[in-house]
């Protein structure tokens, strides 16, 4: 039998019933009773129509996509005859869902994706490790010797490619400005390594790596579009890199972006530096990349590559910066960095705001339940089953939960749109887009909130005591004292979820706070800072090195608004940069294999007064010595406890082997952070006058608009060589809110939360004051009546109210010290559980949760008992 001509089946069914009545009638009638009678007897007889018509379809096929379409007509209409209800029930899913999905499509493009490599499970990234016995340090940068060796003696990779990033200057041409760009260097079988293969053009050659090669150069897709408008011409074209030509020959496709988001051109390593640097085992500065051979785990390929280490260890035990072994973790996991934790946390917080909007949901079909209690009794007193009528319980929870995921994607859509805009700088921000395993995940959340909701609804409108539902009035609450039970439970772990939320948004706050606060040692206010480096091409001499930054630092002070300004290879902020091994000429000999070292730094004598780093004892830099007669160095207080610990450091003498070196301290400065958040190091500076080093951060102090400066120094720059770029321009906030903007990132995104899951408890909590309220209209009418003060009526009934939230709060503080734990990498210099913050979120919450219930607590205070009496 064919389903669709329903509506015949239904006449052809009613007439057989009417016919086989009429003929039981009939039979009656023949037996002597009167018409009345034997109507009466007849359906007797016959028994119940409607149960039969039920029987009867229930055997036709295609019943339940009937009963499936008539159990979502008549939800649908239910829906649009309350649409306050379902507008609210429909947003509060929306948010919770479309925060959920955001936040997985993230996790999964970012963490769980596979790297878009040939084989990506086999490629690890290798480490250096174990300088000394107690060394802490897990994953240290590698020395071309080592890789070198590497190579040549393994016996597990199939191939072992070098990395390394670094920014070079692109000299304008046609009219376009010169810029700093992000670029790394390569070993020519990286790409191969990785299994790429460039868009247009070759790959670099085993001949492209060395140092008597012509220089050529990759780049990226986006570069090729923005700079060269996206010209095939420019295969085998010359551009300028530092001013030295380079041939382009390959564009690479538009999602590489190895080793990070920011490169956007490759050129090749052994070509680009010196020979020296590339056998030295002391040297650490490449990234190396295996793949490993069929096989061959990880574990085992690090340890073949230790063995190795420790010989060469072993070979050259004079020298202390050679490490003894190796490490290795997968590639995905050294892309991703230390944004794994994070992201799992937000994940979690949006699966505690998703269920806080299941349980808020939850709550609003409870009391819509309550509020449809007779009608559900007569209904299942006329026969409809208490299957059927949950099944119409869950169809309504279904369509909100449907209405509130279909809004919630297209949350999710705008919020990664955003998201895709404003961090480019995250690790594989291009691998986040929603595709069909987030739309099935979308589903399947929906599904699972459909029922999570409709299922509590559903049972607590499933007692089967009728004729206690049909004669409960609301004198009487001792009826509903069990819904009313349950939606206090219900509101108690939402409270308890929040408290989660708002705990753990107040400790990434708090550190926030301290982090941003933390004292850098220097000037963060009217301070802004250039970064510039000369190219070694066409600045080979220190006497022209030297020059240059004298000529530009002179010019720079004559600038009108310009306090002071100095020059520094990195300002504090700017990251670790470089450090020496070095020996104090005055001390006596070190063990062999032991060595001192310490961050080093180039800068002017100007630039301790610029940026207001204290001097402490002695003087700064004597400006008239200059070039090889710039002999001295300033040594920083932690440098001096450090390492002349009960003596007096000026005078002494420090040596630096790499640089040939030995300098005179004749400065102690104070200590400054080279990187926000991170304890002060020994640093040791050095004069910029000796014409050593080309790259570094002009720092400029001024009371007026700093901005204003930009421009200028860029034309002063300009003039004084035209091909040479100035990046980075930031104010020493900006500098260092760029350095916080992870934290900055997830503390946001969670304070956001935090208080979304705070409204939505503030909401429930008034919805079930609400709903007490109503219920309870007549006791507290004949409370009145018979003389019980106001006052104590709205105490009684904020104190009802505040009960769950109590109870939430304690559930909640209970379960947040696992919490604090959990989260304590994430903080600076504040406890997991910290009292201030356990304070204030316990405060901020009774607060809210006093707010919520204060209006209905009043409302049901100012009743008329008389009106309460009447309307019983």
């Amino acid at each position: 039998m064919k389903w669709w001509p329903s509506r015949k089946r239904d006449v052809d069914l009613e007439r057989e019933l009417r016919s086989d009545l009429d003929l039981e009638e009939e039979e009656q009638r023949d037996r002597g009773l009167t018409p009345e009678e034997a109507r009466h007897a007849a359906l007797r007889a016959f028994g119940n129509p409607t149960l039969i018509r039920e029987q009867t379809r229930a055997i036709w096929s295609w019943n339940w996509l009937e009963s499936l379409a008539r159990d979502l007509s008549f939800s649908l209409r239910t829906l649009r005859r309350t649409p306050g209800f379902t507008v609210i029930a429909i947003l509060v899913m929306a948010l919770g869902i479309g925060a959920n999905v955001a936040l997985f499509t993230v996790v999964r493009g970012v963490l769980l994706q596979p790297l878009p490599f040939q084989d990506p499970d086999r490629l690890v990234m290798l480490y250096e490790s174990g300088l000394h016995e107690n060394d802490t340090v897990a994953y240290n940068t590698v020395s071309g010797g080592m890789y070198a060796e590497w190579k040549k003696q393994n016996q597990s990779f199939s191939s072992l490619a070098l990395a390394r990033g670094s920014r070079v200057g692109l000299s304008g041409s046609g009219g376009q400005l010169p810029e700093k760009l992000g670029s790394a260097e390569l070993s020519w079988d990286l790409l191969r390594t990785l299994g790429v293969q460039p868009a247009l053009g070759r790959d670099f050659s085993q001949a492209d790596d060395s140092p008597a090669a012509s220089a050529t150069v990759l780049l990226s897709w986006g570069l090729w579009k923005r700079r060269f408008g996206g010209d095939p011409a420019i295969l085998n074209q010359k551009i300028y890199l530092d001013a030295q030509p380079y041939t382009v020959i390959g564009i690479m496709p538009a999602w590489f972006n190895f080793p990070d988001s920011s490169t956007q051109l490759w050129t090749s390593v052994y070509h680009d530096n010196p020979e020296d640097e590339m056998t030295s085992f002391s040297r650490h500065m490449y990234r190396v990349v295996g793949r490993l051979k069929p096989g061959v785990s990880a574990a085992q390929g690090a340890a073949d590559l230790s063995l190795i280490s420790r010989r060469i260890h072993d070979a050259h035990l004079n020298d202390p910066f050679v490490f003894r072994s190796a490490k290795s973790r997968p590639l995905l996991e050294h892309m991703v960095g230390d944004i794994k934790k994070p992201l799992y946390v937000l994940l979690a917080a949006t699966c505690c705001l998703l269920l806080i909007a299941c349980l808020n949901v939850a709550n609003l079909l409870v009391a819509r339940a309550a509020t449809r209690r007779k009608e559900l009794a007569i209904r299942t007193a006329m026969g409809g089953g208490w299957l059927r009528l949950m099944l119409e319980r869950l169809m309504e929870s279904l369509l909100l939960s449907v209405g509130g995921g279909s809004l919630g994607l297209v949350l999710a859509a705008a919020a990664l749109a955003w998201l895709e805009r404003t961090r480019t700088d995250m690790s594989r921000v291009e691998s986040i887009h929603i595709d069909g395993v987030v739309a099935a995940f979308t589903a399947g959340i929906i599904v699972l909130c459909a029922l999570f909701s409709g299922l509590i609804a559903a049972c607590s409108a499933s007692d089967k005591r009728i004729l206690l539902a049909l004669h409960e009035a609301s004198r009487s609450v001792s009826g509903g004292s069990a819904r009313t039970m349950l939606r206090r439970v219900l509101l108690a772990l939402e409270v308890g979820l929040t408290v989660i939320l708002l705990l753990g948004a107040g400790l990434l706050l708090k550190s926030y706070e301290r982090l941003r606060s933390a004292d850098m040692g220097c000037i963060t206010q009217d301070v802004i800072t250039m970064h510039l480096g000369l190219p070694d091409a066409r600045y080979a001499t220190p006497a022209q090195r030297a020059n240059f930054f004298d000529s530009l630092l002179e010019r720079v002070r004559a600038l009108p608004g310009v306090d002071a300004a100095g020059f520094v290879t990195a300002a504090p902020g700017q990251g670790y940069g470089m450090d020496w091994t070095f020996n104090i000429v005055e001390h006596p000999p070190l063990p062999q294999g032991s060595g001192l070292f310490a961050i080093s730094r180039w800068a002017d004598p100007k630039y301790f007064g610029t940026m207001g780093i204290p001097i402490l004892r002695g003087h700064t830099f004597d400006d008239v010595k200059r070039l090889d007669a710039a002999n001295e160095v300033i040594i920083s207080q932690s440098f001096a406890s450090q390492y002349f610990p009960g003596e007096d450091p000026i005078g002494k003498h420090v040596h630096v082997e790499l640089k040939h070196r030995t300098a005179v301290v004749v400065g102690i400065v104070g200590d400054t952070r080279y990187e926000i958040g991170e304890s002060p190091r020994p640093i040791q500076y050095y004069p910029l006058n000796a014409g050593v080093e080309t790259v570094g951060t002009l720092v400029i102090l001024s009371s007026h608009d700093l901005e204003q400066f930009a421009l200028p120094v860029q034309r002063i720059v300009s003039e004084m060589d035209r091909d040479l770029p100035v990046s980075d321009v930031l104010t020493m906030n900006q500098l260092l809110g760029k350095s916080t903007l992870d934290q900055s990132f997830n503390t946001t995104l969670l304070v956001a939360f935090a208080t979304l899951s705070l409204v939505l408890a503030a909401v429930g909590l008034f919805g079930v004051m609400s709903y007490i309220a109503v219920l309870r209209t007549t006791e507290i009418g004949i409370r009145i009546a018979l003389g019980a003060k106001r006052e104590h009526v709205m105490r009684k009934m904020l104190l009802d109210g505040l009960r769950p939230a109590v109870f939430g709060l304690v559930v909640g503080l209970a379960a947040s010290l696992e919490t604090g734990r959990l989260m304590r990498d994430l903080l600076y210099e504040i406890k997991p559980l910290d009292p201030a913050v356990f304070a204030v979120v316990s405060a901020t919450l009774l607060a809210v949760a006093a707010f919520a219930c204060i209006f209905p607590a009043w409302r049901a205070s100012r009743l008329d008992p008389m009106q309460a009496l009447r309307a019983e």
